[in-house]
C-alpha cells in the first residue's frame, strides 16, 4: 500500500489494478479510524486487505466505466459495503447503489470532511473527491489533460467542469487520477493555459493533450 498523503487524514494509493491499470484509493481518518475505499476495479479484493485496519464506511464510485467497476460482483460477494455512485452514471452500476453522491455533498469520516465535486464529461455523473490538500480525480483530469471524451459536447462539459470547479481549488492540491501518476492543480492550470491559447478547430475530442493537442 503507498500512502500518499500522512497528516490530518491518510490517502493510500493502490496502483496497477486489473488490465487496465486502475487505481484505486483508501480515504481514511486516522483518529476514528473510518474510511472509504474509492472505486471498485478488478483485484477489488486489494482494496479490501489495504482498508482492512479501518471500519469502511462504504465504496465511492468516480464513474461507471466498466473498468472501475470490474470489481462490483467481487464487492458484493465478499462484503456488505454500500456502494455510492451519481445518479447520472446509475443506470450503468450493476446493482442498485445504496445512496447517491451528488455536488457539494459532505461525506464524514468522524471529523474529516470529503467533498463531493460533481465533474461531467468524461461520463454524465463523474465526480472528483475534495480532502484537504488532495483531490481524487477519478478519469476527470490526469496530468497533462483531461480524461478521454465521446465528442466535442463532452468534451467542452469536460473543460467546464474542470475550469470552472477543479482549478478553483488551491493550487498545491495534488491530484491523484484514475490510471497512472499524479499532478497538482497548478501545474493543471499551466498546462491547460498553453492549451486555450492555441488557435484550434471546435470538434475537439477524445483524448486530448493541453500541451500537444
Amino acid at each position: 500500500m503507498a500512502l500518499v498523503f500522512d497528516g490530518p487524514f491518510q490517502l493510500f494509493k493502490v496502483a496497477g489494478m486489473g488490465p487496465y491499470d486502475n487505481n484505486g484509493y483508501v480515504i481514511t481518518d486516522p483518529k476514528s479510524r473510518e474510511a472509504y475505499i474509492v472505486d471498485a476495479p478488478a483485484e477489488f479484493e486489494r482494496l479490501l486487505a489495504e482498508a482492512r485496519d479501518f471500519r469502511v464506511k462504504g465504496v465511492l464510485v468516480t464513474h461507471t466505466h466498466p473498468d472501475h467497476i470490474a470489481g462490483y460482483a467481487d464487492l458484493k460477494r465478499l462484503t456488505d459495503l454500500p456502494v455510492g455512485v451519481h445518479p447520472a452514471d446509475e443506470p450503468r452500476l450493476p446493482g442498485k447503489p445504496e445512496f447517491t453522491l451528488e455536488h457539494d455533498d459532505d461525506l464524514r469520516l468522524g471529523a474529516l470532511r470529503v467533498r463531493v465535486i460533481h465533474t461531467p464529461g468524461h461520463t454524465p455523473g463523474g465526480v472528483c473527491l475534495h480532502v484537504g490538500d488532495c483531490l481524487v480525480s477519478g478519469d476527470t483530469l490526469f496530468p497533462g489533460g483531461p480524461g478521454m471524451t465521446r465528442g466535442p459536447e463532452a468534451f467542452h462539459q469536460v473543460v467546464d467542469s474542470i475550469t470552472t470547479r477543479l482549478y478553483t481549488l488551491a493550487d498545491g492540491t495534488r491530484v491523484l487520477p484514475g490510471h497512472g501518476g499524479d499532478t497538482t492543480i497548478g501545474e493543471s492550470k499551466r498546462e491547460y493555459a498553453v492549451f486555450a491559447a492555441k488557435r484550434r478547430s471546435e470538434d475537439v475530442s477524445g483524448h486530448v493533450n493541453w500541451l500537444r493537442t
